[in-house]
């Protein structure tokens, strides 16, 4: 019998030659990452419950700097600290103010074939590169730094055949927002979400990586795309070589399947308070916003700051409106300088922020206050993810929550014209 993608890149971790659906093994991790939302208590157990504490192998850790960059308070900047003296002192490769900790590690570390925990829950992102990478707590972070090593409980594997190609003005939020409106927001729990089909040939590793960060909002495991061409260019282009490229079998056994025809996806929102309840934005246009945000993991790459940009050229942001865009990198950032994009931006009333998550973790900035509407591509709209708990947030694409910027209310890119 056959494995999925997911499962060999378990079996290869765990130094056996098969895995099924199932099992639990002990594996050898490929690197770990942790941000300054959970590293301080990582570190405080580290020194506090630990007889005899090390780090196994510095150089699979990655310490990230970006949920509160820069520090709010006394109490974040000591938190921080934390993460720096302890970084330092182990030789722990370590990023601040430099962009979201996802963006980061697909711009400069995930391999195919790797195992990769991360103390966040978006670290699916990284099975667009054909990695299999999974959020942890920060004990279970703790572990696998002090030993290289963990368990996995191999999670079964849904299929996803993508065929078509998204038509102009859909993007892959659209599609991803879809998916998990039709599935719901405990469709495949602790279960893997394989990318696969025709379809995927037309969607760039930037296409992936939003529908790979958003799997944890369907209750998957982890997401995975097959390492081809266009993840092995990418990857090329970085320095990078893959630690194992890995296809499906033909007789690899999954729960279920699904079928997405891209030319049939629409724009589309989620509404107020669950990732769930999408709708076609037209069935929102007319609510009055008070923030729009474009950025966050999910969606703060150049195709989002192009997106935005391009309805935003030539207007204006609607006076009621607070407009935050946020690039996910410095990478990110700059590129966008280079392309004019930033003037853009800023021309049309926009507040462009330094990289970090920003709106999306609703701690930091452009917090909402009590009633009030944001529209954002961040990664979710729980009550009280960005502010008050009486205040809403909708979730859309870069170019339906820039078109509501000006506008002033939800509305939908041709409705400006």
């Amino acid at each position: 019998m056959g494995m999925t993608i997911a499962e060999k890149i378990i079996a290869l971790a765990a130094g056996v030659p098969e895995v099924r659906a199932g099992d639990i093994h002990t594996v050898n991790l490929d690197r770990m990452m942790s941000n300054d939302g959970t590293t301080h208590l990582t570190v405080d157990m580290y020194y506090n419950k630990l007889k005899n504490p090390r780090v196994a192998d510095p150089k699979k850790m990655v310490f990230i700097i970006d949920h509160n960059v820069p520090a709010d308070s006394p109490k974040t900047a000591a938190s921080q600290k934390k993460m720096r003296d302890f970084a330092r002192e182990h030789g722990i490769d370590f990023w601040e103010g430099q962009g979201i900790c996802h963006q980061l590690m697909m711009e400069h570390y995930v391999r195919p074939g790797e195992l990769i925990f991360g103390a966040d829950s978006h670290t699916c992102t990284y099975g667009a590169l054909g990695a299999f990478g999974t959020g942890v707590g920060c004990t279970d972070l703790l572990y696998g730094m002090v030993t290289g090593s963990s368990w996995v409980l191999v999670p079964e594997t849904v299929k996803f055949n993508l065929v078509g190609k998204l038509r102009e003005g859909v993007y892959p939020r659209d599609l991803m927002l879809t998916i998990i409106g039709e599935i719901g927001a405990s469709g495949v729990s602790y279960q893997v979400m394989e990318f696969t089909g025709e379809g995927t040939k037309s969607l760039s590793v930037n296409d992936r990586m939003v529908l790979c960060n958003l799997a944890v909002e369907a209750g998957a495991k982890t997401a995975i795309f097959e390492a081809d061409e266009i993840a092995l260019a990418y990857l090329k282009e970085r320095g990078r070589e893959p630690k194992a490229v890995f296809h499906s079998d033909s007789d690899a056994v999954y729960v279920r399947e699904y079928t997405f025809d891209l030319g049939m996806i629409e724009p589309v929102a989620a509404r107020p308070d669950f990732v769930d309840d999408v709708v076609s934005v037209k069935e929102v246009c007319g609510v009055h916003i008070d923030e729009a945000f474009l950025g966050s993991c999910n969606n703060g790459r150049i195709d989002e700051m192009r997106a935005g940009a391009a309805v935003l050229k030539g207007r204006k942001v609607s006076d009621h409106v607070r407009f935050l865009v946020v690039p996910a990198s410095r990478e990110v950032y700059l590129q966008a300088m280079e392309e004019g994009l930033i003037d853009t931006f800023m021309e049309s009333g926009a507040v462009v922020m330094n990289p970090n998550c920003s709106v999306c973790w609703g701690s930091c900035q452009g917090v909402i206050g009590e009633n009030e509407v944001l529209i954002s591509t961040g990664t979710r709209n729980f009550k009280g993810r960005a502010g008050h708990p009486s205040s809403k947030v909708y979730l859309a694409s870069a170019a339906t929550v820039a078109a509501s910027a000006v506008k002033g209310e939800i509305c939908t890119v041709d409705m400006l014209d």
